[in-house]
């Protein structure tokens, strides 16, 4: 039983929700309760909701599409929901448009929005889970791109003072599902809107193996962007289960593993088929190759699993619990440790 209690509404009209279920706001589809939640739906409505007591005198979560969590516990503050809409072109060039994203929208439909346009930037994060408020957070990435090659700059507001700040690029220290929202300054500021630059000019990206391999075997030829997002986007069904609500996932649970040339020589030695891409001086490991040498992939216990096709994914049959699924994990990730001497990390945030 849901058995949401409606405790109050603002002057703007948000409505306070004591005990609300979160079930339904999580990829996962785990059973969590969060002592009070608010939508946010007008960037306008901030300064009120700053001053709410339930807001000031708890502990607060943001919450996006819920595709990167995992509840292993229920929530004993206030959960925020972004629903902050909007895409506009806000300026261009020649060469260039930078174009303004809210932070509630759908990612993927920020990406629809950039190759209906024929510009060229993140048509390669076709797909990706999430919204774009959350998208900084971790630099989202896939096939051979990340957020930060084209983010000029996020907004965001100061959760104690309430004062706005905007964060050029350089200051969002990205890394590799990573940034300074994830370490800093986590929890200090709630992302309220990005802004990207892409370009008017062609300029494909489809050196990554299994991107590269698709397009020959199906004989596509890129002429736009769009070309490369549905290329993309049909390497991601194939591959990922997208319907959350038959198959409860995050997309990928697991980082992939940077090394030294010595330990990729090492790996080599024993395992020729190792699975690796080299990005310059550095060399990842694909910890989807670990997890699946290791005999996980397709494997079931109770009602967690690894995907059959993808090992990364880590699904909820039904029924399972955040604290059934993190368990898992970390049979995975000890086994990985045993096998290989690697150490994987969750790029799901645990709460």
């Amino acid at each position: 039983m849901i058995n949401n209690k409606k405790i109050s509404i603002t002057s703007n009209g948000m409505e306070i929700i004591k005990d609300y279920d979160l079930k339904d706001l999580n990829t996962f589809g785990v059973h969590a309760r969060a002592k009070y939640f608010v939508t946010l739906e007008r960037e306008e409505d901030l300064p009120e909701l700053f001053n709410l007591s339930e807001f000031k005198n708890n502990q607060k979560l943001f919450l996006g599409g819920g595709s990167n969590i995992l509840f292993t516990k229920d929530f004993d503050g206030i959960v925020i929901l972004n629903k902050l809409k909007g895409i506009e072109v806000v300026s261009e060039d020649t060469e260039s448009v930078f174009i303004k994203c809210m932070g509630g929208e759908i990612w993927d439909d920020l990406v629809q929005f950039t190759v209906e346009r024929g510009l060229w930037g993140i048509e390669n994060l076709a797909l990706v889970p999430g919204t774009a408020g959350a998208a900084p957070m971790q630099n989202i990435g896939a096939y051979g791109v990340e957020l930060k090659n084209t983010l000029e700059d996020i907004e965001a507001y100061d959760i104690e003072s309430g004062e706005k700040k905007v964060f050029k690029n350089a200051e969002c220290e990205f890394g590799y599902r990573d940034s300074i929202f994830k370490s800093k300054v986590k929890g200090k500021y709630f992302i309220t809107a990005i802004t990207i630059k892409l370009s008017k000019i062609s300029k494909p990206n489809i050196s990554y193996k299994i991107l590269e391999n698709y397009l020959k075997e199906n004989n596509i030829e890129v002429k736009s962007s769009k070309d490369v997002s549905i290329a993309v986007s049909a390497i991601r069904r194939s591959k990922l289960p997208y319907n959350t609500k038959v198959l409860g996932n995050a997309g990928s649970f697991f980082k992939n593993v940077y090394v030294s040339r010595q330990k990729l020589a090492e790996l080599l030695s024993t395992y020729p088929d190792l699975s690796f891409f080299e990005e310059g001086e550095k060399i990842k490991i694909n910890s989807g190759w670990l997890v699946e040498k290791c005999g996980w992939k397709g494997k079931k216990v109770g009602n967690v699993g690894v995907h059959e096709k993808q090992a990364l994914v880590l699904i909820n049959y039904g029924g399972a619990t955040g604290e059934e699924i993190i368990n898992f994990a970390n049979q995975i990730i000890d086994s990985v440790k045993e096998k290989f001497n690697l150490q994987i990390v969750p790029e799901v945030n645990i709460i």
